[in-house]
C-alpha cells in the first residue's frame, strides 16, 4: 500500500521536460544523485508503458542507469503489489491489472473523459445507434463507456461487459492491431468458442479477416457475437500510431444492415481521430 500512496503521491507533482531529461540524461552525475527516489517506480512504469513488449530489469535499466541491484529491487516490490507480473517463467514484466486499472482510472477521471463522452454523444446523434469505447483486457474487449440509443428496442451489454476477442467488431480491431508473429501467437492460445453460426470456429478464416480488417481500418461483426446484431468498430492509436481503443456502434438487424454500417463508417473514422486528439 505504501508503494501505492507514493505513485499516486507522484501524480501530484509537476516535473517539467527539462527537469526530466535532467534526471534521466544528467551527464556528469550517478543515476542516484539525479534521480529521486521517489520517482523511481513511476520511470520504471513509464519505460514500460513506452514499449510494445515486456522488459526485463536490466532492459529497463537501460534507460535509468541506476544500480542494478536497485532496480530489479523496485521491479520485483511492483510485482509482488500487482502492477508488474511476468511473462510465464521469464524475467520479462508486463503491466499487471492493478496498473492497468490504475491507468484507466486516472484516464477516466482526468478531465479528458469529458471530451470522450461528448464525442460519443455526437456519434450516437448522427448514427442513431449504441455508442461504445471499448479497451484491451486479459479476458476479452471491455467497455469502458457508451451512449445508449434512445430507441425502445435495444441491445444491452452495460458498461463494464467483457466480450471475446474473435468474434467482435471491437476484439477483432485489436487482434488486427498486432503484429502478425503476435496475432498468431495469440489465436492459437485462444479457444474459438462457436457464439453463432457465423462465428469464426478455424484459425485460417480468422487469420484471413484480420489481415483484410488491418489492410483496410475498420472490422465488422457480422453476427457473429450475437445473433440479430451487426456491429462495426475502427480504432482509436495513440500519438505513436499503437492500438489505444476501439470506437464502435452496435444495433439489431431489424434496424441496421452491413451495408449501412458501412455507409457510416466515416463518421467513426473521423470521431476515432477526435478522441486520440482529445485523449493523447
Amino acid at each position: 500500500m505504501r508503494l501505492f500512496f507514493s505513485i499516486i503521491e507522484i501524480l501530484h507533482v509537476t516535473v517539467n521536460l527539462k527537469e526530466r531529461n535532467r534526471f534521466i540524461l544528467g551527464s556528469n552525475m550517478t543515476g542516484k544523485e539525479r534521480m529521486p527516489t521517489n520517482l523511481r517506480p513511476l520511470l520504471i512504469l513509464e519505460i514500460l508503458g513506452k514499449h510494445n513488449r515486456a522488459m526485463t530489469a536490466t532492459e529497463v535499466n537501460d534507460s535509468l542507469r541506476l544500480p542494478k541491484q536497485t532496480v530489479h529491487r523496485l521491479c520485483s516490490t511492483l510485482e509482488e503489489n500487482g502492477f508488474l507480473t511476468r511473462v510465464g517463467h521469464t524475467k520479462r514484466y508486463q503491466a499487471a491489472r492493478r496498473l492497468r486499472d490504475l491507468g484507466m482510472g486516472l484516464l477516466y477521471n482526468s478531465r479528458d473523459h469529458i471530451a470522450r463522452r461528448q464525442i460519443l454523444l455526437n456519434i450516437s446523434n448522427k448514427v442513431k445507434e449504441t455508442v461504445n469505447f471499448v479497451v484491451p483486457e486479459a479476458s476479452g474487449m471491455n467497455y469502458i463507456d457508451r451512449v445508449e440509443t434512445d430507441w425502445a428496442f435495444r441491445i444491452q451489454l452495460p458498461i463494464g461487459t467483457n466480450v471475446p476477442f474473435h468474434c467482435t467488431a471491437s476484439g477483432k480491431c485489436f487482434l488486427a492491431s498486432l503484429s502478425p508473429k503476435k496475432r498468431l501467437a495469440m489465436i492459437q492460445a485462444m479457444d474459438l468458442n462457436a457464439h453463432t453460426k457465423r462465428t469464426h470456429v478455424k484459425q485460417e478464416t480468422l487469420l484471413s479477416e484480420l489481415k483484410q480488417v488491418s489492410k483496410q481500418g475498420y472490422a465488422l461483426d457480422q453476427e457473429e457475437f450475437m445473433d440479430g446484431m451487426v456491429a462495426i468498430a475502427v480504432p482509436v492509436n495513440d500519438n505513436h500510431g499503437r492500438f489505444s481503443a476501439a470506437l464502435a456502434f452496435h444495433g439489431p438487424t431489424q434496424r441496421i444492415s452491413v451495408e449501412n454500417a458501412l455507409a457510416r463508417k466515416d463518421i467513426l473514422t473521423k470521431a476515432a481521430k477526435q478522441l486520440a486528439d482529445s485523449l493523447f
